[in-house]
């Protein structure tokens, strides 16, 4: 069954290491979205889709929120799994982006092996754009989803920071020549910072 659209959702920004965040929380504190400022315009349609076009206003996430983000991005993995998140979606992207969910820290899984686990074997690419319309990266962390041959794929915060994110975590995958460099990415976070 659909969520009820928020009355309203605050917006508030946090600085990380790759950027600032974009936070849009609910008048129940729940996260509805996540994404990065220099993403903002993707961020206002994904909150027009999956948050009923609720007004916003400029506003402060809970301190909880706000401090486990912080911690995940000073070296504290698990903190985000202290942060409460909701959306609207059909029943496939919800199924979809709670597998993401239990994709341990560390680890990636492919398309393929997501389709797999919600029971749609054959829906490799239906699971590639419902992560692609996931309204609350890093915190649903469609980072973790490759390649099935290992390689980087697709992320709509750009895929140094999905590089970022998965080094972060320790994970293992496959990276392209032109890429190996972290302190390109370490440049791109300063920017966007």
């Amino acid at each position: 069954m659909p969520l009820n659209p928020p009355e309203r959702l605050r917006l508030d920004q946090l600085k990380t290491p790759i950027g600032i965040a974009l936070l849009a929380v609910d008048e129940a504190d729940y996260l509805r979205a996540f994404d990065w400022l220099d993403c903002g315009p993707r961020q206002a349609n994904l909150l027009r889709r999956f948050a009923g076009g609720a007004p916003t206003q400029t506003g402060a996430a809970p301190a909880a929120m706000r401090q486990a983000i912080s911690a995940y991005f000073e070296g504290e993995l698990t903190a985000l799994d202290r942060i409460a998140w909701r959306s609207n979606g059909t029943a496939f992207q919800l199924a979809c982006w709670h597998a993401l969910c239990a994709i341990p820290l560390g680890a990636t899984a492919s398309y393929g092996a997501q389709a797999r686990k919600i029971g749609k074997p054959t829906a490799m690419r239906a699971v590639g754009m419902a992560n692609g319309c996931n309204p609350v990266g890093v915190v649903v962390p469609c980072h973790r989803v490759i390649g099935a041959n290992g390689a980087l794929t697709g992320y709509g915060g750009g895929l140094w920071r999905k590089r970022w994110l998965l080094r972060h975590e320790g994970a293992k995958f496959q990276d392209d020549g032109d890429s190996l460099d972290f302190s390109q990415d370490i440049n791109r976070a300063r920017s966007a910072a």
